[in-house]
């Protein structure tokens, strides 16, 4: 017969097991790099294929870099959410009211993280020639469906 204390050790391992698990596969939904996210795509398009001039360059590079910040901040508020729902999972054992709103604020991020980058993407295309567009249009919709396919 197994303790009671050595019970609830085995029980607590276990949501610690499924909290961990839960935070690797949400952290792996939002980073997977086996597709490159469209604006890694689209930087390498914009710096190796459309020929930008210099003063296209400088506001793209001003773009980057402001996205980089806001982006930055953004995931690593999602690792603060992982956290909490790993908490949250651990103090309910099971799919409650903490776990439900701690996903809720997690996927709140994720979708201000998907805004964030489409306004990044369109802010880009502002610094282009119609020419360029063009391209960068295409680009952006084989980024977008690569998945699909």
């Amino acid at each position: 017969m197994v303790s009671s204390s050595t019970r609830r050790t085995l029980v607590l391992a276990v949501v610690v097991f499924i909290a961990a698990l839960a935070g690797v596969l949400i952290g792996r939904g939002i980073s997977e790099r086996s597709h490159p996210e469209p604006s890694a795509a689209l930087h390498d398009l914009l710096h190796e294929e459309l020929d930008l001039d210099s003063g296209q360059l400088g506001r793209i590079e001003e773009l980057e870099t402001r996205f980089a910040a806001r982006r930055t901040a953004l995931e690593a508020e999602l690792r603060v959410d992982n956290a909490r729902l790993a908490e949250a999972i651990e103090a309910e054992r099971g799919y409650g009211p903490r776990v439900t709103a701690e996903i809720e604020r997690s996927h709140r991020v994720m979708g201000e993280l998907q805004k964030e980058t489409l306004s990044h993407v369109f802010a880009m295309r502002t610094v282009l020639r119609p020419e360029q567009a063009e391209k960068f249009d295409r680009a952006v919709v084989r980024a977008l469906t690569a998945d699909a396919e």
